[in-house]
């Protein structure tokens, strides 16, 4: 890949792979390693994209196999308490701290398609494809963290 577009793409994507990772391992330091790792694959990739978002698919998954190396050689270590991380992430409302709170509080197997199909609003085919699972377990996995957001924020909304 040439410098100019390593240069356009890792610009346009570096907080994309952030937030996967931060999502994924829960650590803002293991976060911005991993963007370094994929920038790193992206800049020595011979693949030969099809245009942006074949870049971004590209991207996330490589993020996501490199969050579930990191994930297996850590297991020893403890993941970053939701609480701490919030206070890292520039809020715009309050109950926006509550939410973010909430959902990195899910499991690692809701958590990520649900980020996925919000916040960077995939579709339930695209995220199988990126996860490598089924369609029917994505939209499983989304309807459960949803459930489970639900119970946990009943009490949380502000009045």
């Amino acid at each position: 890949m040439d410098n100019k577009l390593f240069s356009v793409y890792a610009e346009k994507y570096k907080d994309t792979v952030y937030r996967v990772a931060l999502n994924f391992l829960g650590s803002p330091e293991d976060a911005e390693d991993a963007v370094q790792e994929v920038l790193m694959r992206l800049y020595l990739s011979k693949e030969r994209f099809e245009g942006d978002e074949h870049v971004k698919r590209w991207m996330i998954r490589v993020t996501l196999n490199f969050c579930k190396n990191v994930a297996r050689a850590e297991k020893r270590r403890i993941p970053t308490p939701p609480e701490e991380l919030a206070l890292s992430v520039p809020f715009e409302a309050e109950e926006q701290i509550g939410l973010f709170t909430a959902v990195m509080s899910l499991p690692e197997k809701y958590r990520v398609p649900l980020y996925l199909f919000y916040y960077e609003e995939y579709s339930v085919k695209e995220i199988g494809r990126v996860l490598g699972i089924h369609e029917s377990a994505v939209t499983t996995r989304l309807s459960r963290a949803r459930a489970i957001l639900r119970s946990e924020l009943e009490g949380v909304r502000v009045k």
